[in-house]
């Protein structure tokens, strides 16, 4: 549980990170740069001191990047002018669970017992409570019915890639191997790179002579790129290929859900933003479930 705790933590702060990369240099720059960053300093740890490209899971470690580093984020990507950051976040991190919990359930033969379930739901409730769009808090955005398809497209590569990945400490650990958290992040990530620089490659040839290309920021902005792949792509992927290791998905995920929630508090300390009434309510009833399913 240390390892989903420490995901939500650095997934957190990568997500501010990110927003400043964005507008540092760029949309396809920041998702490019961090994958690339994120791959060479796993590759440098899991080829000096891990497994590389070896093991039994690798070829599940691949897949489970390609369903949720890759479907999934171009997913959310694509529900986020849709339905708004709020709604878009909140379709992905609280359906990604139960698509876990039945995926797991029919594949891998994991149960949950009632009280995993209940505090479980519990964590998700405080981020409904914490995100949930309201008449008087409504969406930034026009909400499009086509985004609620995107935002199902996010949960489920989540959802099924967390399951893949546990498919793959299986099958290593069937082999007698033990496969550290970084490795299984760098085997992951090749995975979620080769979707990402793909469809980023074809945008850019379907777009190409329409604008002229934008000058080459100032290279002290690409330092946000850096920031956002160590905390993200690296340690927080890392952390979370650890807990998913020897823990169930359904188990990780509800507390990964709670990163919209950790954010309040690094937003203020980092930018001055001000947290709502509503988010700090939700923020101590997710939070509070997330301690109780540790003791549990």
């Amino acid at each position: 549980m240390l390892g989903a705790f420490l995901t939500t933590v650095f997934f957190s702060l990568s997500v501010i990170f990110a927003n400043r990369s964005i507008r540092a240099v760029g949309l396809t720059r920041a998702n490019l740069g961090r994958l690339v960053v994120a791959l060479v300093c796993l590759g440098a740890w899991a080829h000096l001191f891990g497994g590389g490209l070896g093991g039994a899971g690798r070829n599940w470690f691949l897949l489970s990047g390609v369903i949720g580093m890759g479907v999934g984020d171009l997913g959310s990507f694509y529900s986020l002018p849709l339905l708004g950051s709020r709604l878009a976040i909140l379709m992905a991190q609280c359906l990604a669970v139960p698509i876990a919990i039945v995926a797991e359930r029919l594949w891998l033969g994991t149960r949950l017992s009632f009280t995993q379930f209940f505090w479980g739901a519990v964590i998700l409730a405080g981020v409904v409570v914490a995100l949930l769009p309201t008449p008087k808090s409504p969406p930034r955005v026009r909400v499009r019915p086509l985004g609620f398809l995107w935002g199902l497209v996010a949960a489920a590569g989540q959802g099924l890639g967390a399951v893949v990945s546990r498919r793959a400490a299986e099958a290593a650990f069937r082999a007698g191997e033990s496969v550290d958290g970084v490795t299984a992040a760098y085997q992951r990530i090749i995975g979620g790179l080769v979707i990402t620089a793909a469809y980023f490659l074809v945008r850019a040839w379907l777009e190409r002579g329409r604008a002229a290309p934008a000058p080459p920021p100032p290279a002290r902005n690409y330092l946000w790129i850096v920031a956002n792949a160590v905390c993200g792509a690296v340690i927080g992927v890392s952390c979370y290929q650890w807990a998913l290791a020897t823990t169930p998905s359904g188990l990780v995920l509800p507390i990964v859900a709670t990163t919209p929630l950790v954010i309040v508090p690094f937003s203020y300390l980092i930018e001055g933003e001000r947290p709502s009434r509503r988010s700090l309510v939700g923020g101590v009833i997710a939070v509070s479930g997330a301690v109780a399913l540790a003791l549990a």
